[in-house]
């Protein structure tokens, strides 16, 4: 009992040894002091998924141009296909396209109606032809008259003159006849000789009434010649008024029936398109996902969605959100790294160069606008200068980022986060300052 008591009380009871307590927490300090000058990272730490750079490259709906009955699927979800593979066969249901010769139709309506047109067009060329016959009647009638009225005015200067000439005669008759008379009334000449006079004066007074006669019957035909030039080319006016009138009906018509062709091309067209989108076929190549009909027979509408197909051919991209206090942190061309779910790593996020398992980034674009979680979007491309992305990746796989800022001693980050001052960062001009130092 002695024995056991004393080795116990040796054991607990250490008067006469040396502690080694104050050694090792002079070491452990002096290590904690050591590990507060460590350099350290400084990072933002943020959550994201894996996506594509480019629009085309992302998933895309097949949709429906027109709506129509599904009569045969030719894919099921999962297969592959490729650029131009028919997926779906649809049949129509509306009832201004169940004809089967509609384009047959269609086709014949527009010949009818070009031909319509055609005729109208020779109809004008006719009224054409008929308007020069009829001006050219014209000329032709209008110099026969201006010949007969230069004919009448000559001879109405003629009847001019031979008028003239009868009223001198006329007056040179009553001249004569009054001093005639004169002298048998006082004796000196015979009745006879009055008489002769007599006679000479009827013959010059009738001669100057025909002469007067004459003249105002040409002077009439003058009249009627111009008034018969009038006439005719007011006929030839209504004449070719109204075969203008006809002319531009036949226009109107040209018009009319040039819109119809118009108006039924495009309907052909329309048609025949329509006749081609009863085939969907595949935009791209890639992998048939969310099928959405369920089979044969089920109705589709203008635009419905029938499958999605996600491309083959891909260049991953992160999409991350970060918090706004973070955003002033981060730029275009920046480094970052990820830790993608699914792929084990070890990280030491303020030491990156002793972490494992992680792959590079760059980032591409930072969004200007707030997304509806209340944070920003930053979009980061795969880091040409550093190890590859895995081959595994998948659009939708989740993402972890560690954005790379500055260096700085551990005990500065521990005093940064007991005060809530945002990270530091540097940009390229400090970069620059730092290496000519």
């Amino acid at each position: 009992m002695n024995d056991i008591s004393i080795k116990s009380n040796t054991r607990i009871y250490q008067y006469d040894k040396n502690s080694k307590v104050k050694t090792w927490f002079f070491i452990c300090v002096l290590i904690f002091v050591i590990f507060l000058f460590l350099p350290w990272t400084q990072n933002i730490r943020a959550t994201g998924t894996v996506t594509t750079l480019f629009q085309d490259q992302r998933p895309q709906q097949v949709n429906t141009i027109i709506g129509g009955q599904v009569a045969k699927w030719h894919i099921k979800e999962g297969d592959y296909v490729k650029t131009g593979d028919t997926l779906i066969q649809l049949t129509e249901i509306k009832v201004d396209y169940l004809d089967p010769n509609l384009l047959k139709r269609t086709q014949e309506q527009l010949a009818g109606k070009q031909q319509s047109v055609d005729y109208y067009k020779s109809k004008v060329d006719v009224a054409d032809q008929q308007i020069g016959a009829i001006n050219s009647g014209l000329l032709l009638k209008l110099n026969q008259l201006e010949n007969k009225l230069k004919q009448l005015q000559l001879k109405v200067q003629a009847d001019s003159a031979e008028a003239a000439s009868a009223n001198n005669d006329f007056v040179i008759s009553t001249t004569q006849y009054n001093r005639q008379k004169t002298m048998y009334d006082s004796g000196l000449v015979s009745l006879t000789q009055l008489e002769i006079r007599n006679q000479q004066f009827q013959s010059a007074q009738a001669k100057k009434i025909s002469a007067e006669n004459k003249l105002e019957n040409s002077k009439q035909d003058l009249v009627i010649t111009r008034i018969e030039m009038s006439s005719l080319k007011q006929e030839n006016l209504e004449k070719v008024t109204k075969a203008q009138g006809e002319q531009f009906q036949s226009l109107t018509q040209i018009a009319g029936g040039q819109a119809d062709i118009a108006k039924l091309k495009n309907q052909y067209a329309s048609y025949s398109i329509r006749n081609g989108q009863y085939f969907i076929l595949a935009s791209q190549s890639g992998q048939i996902i969310k099928a959405q009909k369920a089979g044969i027979g089920e109705f589709v509408k203008d635009g419905d969605m029938i499958a999605e197909i996600v491309p083959d051919k891909i260049q991953y991209a992160v999409e991350m959100f970060v918090r706004p206090l973070d955003l002033p942190l981060l730029a275009k061309g920046q480094k970052v790294r990820f830790l993608f779910d699914g792929f084990p790593a070890i990280v030491f996020s303020g030491w990156p160069k002793a972490s494992s398992g992680t792959f590079g980034g760059e980032i591409v674009a930072v969004e200007s606008n707030m997304s509806v979680n209340g944070k920003y979007r930053v979009l980061v491309q795969e880091d040409a200068n550093d190890s590859p992305w895995p081959k595994e990746l998948r659009i939708g796989v989740g993402a972890q980022a560690i954005t790379l800022l500055m260096d700085v001693p551990v005990w500065y980050e521990l005093w940064r986060n007991i005060n809530g001052f945002p990270p530091d960062y540097y940009t390229k001009e400090d970069v620059k300052s730092k290496g000519k130092k």
